[in-house]
């Protein structure tokens, strides 16, 4: 069953500003989002200060983060950003 899936506004931000000269990672983020959305315990749970986060690395070197919602069925993407400003 596929969730559906929102973005925080600073998530929002940060990818239309990373994909705005590069449509490439737009496409890349946009089929990565669909898989995401179709099983998205696939992907590795963080710990520590983000527990309850999930994330999934895209052109090595960008993370995209997310949470899932179960009861809802709800995927809320919360950042997307370059390896080093994720942690």
């Amino acid at each position: 069953m596929s969730y559906e899936f929102i973005f925080t506004t600073l998530c929002e931000k940060q990818i239309n500003k990373a994909t705005r000269k590069n449509p490439l990672l737009k496409k890349i983020i946009n089929n990565k989002i669909d898989e995401i959305t179709l099983h998205p315990h696939h992907y590795k749970p963080l710990r520590y200060n983000f527990a309850g986060e999930r994330r999934v690395h895209i052109m090595r070197n960008y993370v995209l983060k997310f949470k899932i919602d179960e009861k809802n069925k709800i995927i809320t993407f919360i950042f997307f950003g370059h390896h080093d400003k994720a942690y």
